[in-house]
């Protein structure tokens, strides 16, 4: 399966933001909106309309990539059923991609921090390192307060993604001269879930709609604040 021929379909609804995007013969076109809490409305009709613009039909894609997490539990569940839904409908595979992994894709880093908000004084984190055209965890995904974040190999890191702006004093001071530079701004986007899906289709990595899962790393999802301490 040749990488340019692909065609997929990306999605994301793991934060406030609803992204899809088309990788179409190496190509990618998008479609994105500050969503708040109108993903599920807002998700089929941007699918709908992206697919439509280019002429192309479920039947014609060889797969669907999803931002599987970690992420707002809601989000993640939306994304996942999507995908389940018109995977099955048209018999194609699926792939899961980090939103992690997609804040470093988006940065283009070659040592990429990231980190989303989590609430409850947390953060999703993780670190990758840029090697020969792949991604390289030093930390994989986890959960854990920003002033306990896992300590990072020397070098010059990228810190991207919205747990910088939630607490990003916090965190300059736990990575204190690691940091050349910090981009808060940053979100997982299908745009990149699409380029790191392709890759993973391309590889044969795909799998059958029923896998396609939220990882929510956060075990208790209803945990109360009070709670989080003991």
């Amino acid at each position: 399966m040749a990488l340019a021929g692909l065609k997929i379909l990306a999605l994301d609804t793991s934060t406030e933001y609803c992204s899809v995007a088309l990788w179409h013969d190496g190509s990618i076109d998008t479609r994105e909106t500050a969503a708040g809490h109108a993903h599920s409305q807002l998700l089929l009709p941007m699918v709908d309309e992206l697919l439509r613009q280019h002429a192309v039909v479920l039947k014609d894609l060889d797969g669907i990539a999803f931002g599987r997490g970690p992420g707002s539990f809601t989000g993640l569940r939306i994304a996942c059923g999507v995908t389940q839904g018109l995977a099955f409908g048209a018999g194609l595979p699926v792939v899961g991609i980090s939103t992690l992994l997609a804040l470093a894709e988006a940065v283009q880093a070659e040592r990429a921090l990231c980190c989303l908000d989590a609430r409850m004084g947390e953060i999703y984190h993780a670190a990758y390192l840029h090697e020969n055209g792949e991604w390289c965890a030093v930390h994989e995904a986890n959960l854990c307060a920003p002033d306990a974040a896992p300590t990072l190999p020397p070098g010059a890191w990228t810190g991207c993604g919205g747990g910088f702006a939630a607490h990003g004093q916090v965190l300059q001071r736990r990575y204190a001269g690691c940091l050349a530079q910090v981009r808060p701004e940053v979100y997982p986007h299908a745009r990149e879930i699409a380029r790191l899906g392709a890759r993973e289709l391309e590889q044969g990595r795909g799998v059958s709609a029923d896998q396609a899962l939220p990882v929510y790393i956060r075990d208790k999802v209803a945990l109360r604040s009070d709670e989080r301490p003991a």
